[in-house]
């Protein structure tokens, strides 16, 4: 057992060294920002998938320590908001199962946690996530302004013929100041999702997968409950002020929820079509032209679907012999 522990103490802190040198190499490098951070995520859900909590919580807890150390304390914190504590929930989530009995199923399965319901903590830890970081840069109608501002003086200062109209700056840093957080939110809840798939795959071809690889296109659906998230969304976003950006940060972190499963239902609802890898095909190429109609299918199509497998500890029922 103490073997065990070291070994598993071991692989959580080369995970947390790991993430947070992808997630160091994001800063170096900013035009692989996105990929480098979406990475980071990877060796905590790899160890948090194929070794437990433990592991989990020694990478995300060493991580931000090194972090905080040898880089620096608010670098590390963000990191640990955006990515860390998200993949190493997920992870956890993940490996949640109990007898299928209790749900009114047969004795000999286990059920594991609905991968809907994963999806949707992932959207709230991904919503509280931005909201801190937009409190930490102080993220308002001030900074937007300023960053308008000054993109504006620098359009001008390389083409001097261009003018800009001023009645319609202040509409445009008005539209930024809800849009900006929508897209924050947005492609985060896409790519630590990816990162969550990715890392499922690489732990069930190791053999180290504690939860059972799933159907994910017939697995993958919103929960219920989130579109009523959803909907307040969009009302906060005409209330104004700090409820809008609230609101506009809930839009983008739910809707892309619902974009991913929306996407799920697509490849479902084509299987077996002659015409199905044209189609889908053509839908990742022109996503933000048919993104609406992606969104209406995921929130046409939301259910709770439960993984179950068989219980080691249970004996597996004997089906009667059929004699024709």
């Amino acid at each position: 057992m103490k073997n065990l522990n070291a070994k598993v103490l071991g692989i959580g802190a080369l995970a947390g060294f790991t993430a947070i040198l992808l997630a160091r190499g994001a800063v170096a490098q900013p035009s692989f920002s996105a990929v480098l951070y979406t990475a980071s995520a990877l060796p905590i859900l790899i160890a948090g998938l194929g070794w437990g909590n433990i592991a989990a919580v020694v990478a995300v807890v060493s991580a931000a320590a090194l972090g905080a150390l040898a880089i620096d304390p608010s670098f590390a914190l963000a990191v640990t908001l955006v990515t860390l504590a998200p993949a190493g929930w997920l992870s956890h989530l993940a490996n949640l199962a109990r007898p299928a009995s209790e749900l009114g199923g047969p004795d000999h399965l286990m059920a594991w946690y609905p991968l809907s319901d994963i999806l949707l903590h992932l959207c709230g830890l991904v919503t509280l996530a931005v909201v801190v970081i937009g409190i930490m840069i102080g993220y308002g109608p001030e900074l937007v302004g300023k960053i308008v501002d000054e993109l504006i003086t620098a359009l001008t200062t390389q083409n001097p013929t261009i003018v800009f109209d001023p009645q319609t700056i202040a509409p445009t840093k008005a539209t930024l100041l809800l849009m900006l957080p929508v897209a924050q939110a947005s492609a985060w809840v896409i790519l630590l999702f990816a990162a969550y798939y990715i890392a499922t795959r690489i732990v069930a071809a190791s053999g180290r997968n504690l939860r059972p690889r799933e159907d994910i296109p017939s697995a993958l659906r919103m929960n219920r409950n989130a579109i009523f998230v959803f909907l307040a969304s969009i009302v906060a976003c005409f209330v104004g002020g700090i409820p809008a950006m609230v609101g506009a940060t809930v839009f983008g972190a739910f809707g892309a929820g619902f974009l991913i499963s929306g996407y799920a239902a697509l490849h479902f609802r084509t299987r077996g079509k002659s015409w199905r890898a044209p189609v889908l095909i053509l839908c990742y190429l022109v996503g933000p032209i048919i993104a609406l109609f992606i969104l209406i299918l995921g929130l046409s199509d939301t259910r709770k679907a439960i993984a179950l497998t068989p219980n080691k500890n249970a004996e597996i029922p004997k089906q009667p012999d059929t004699k024709i």
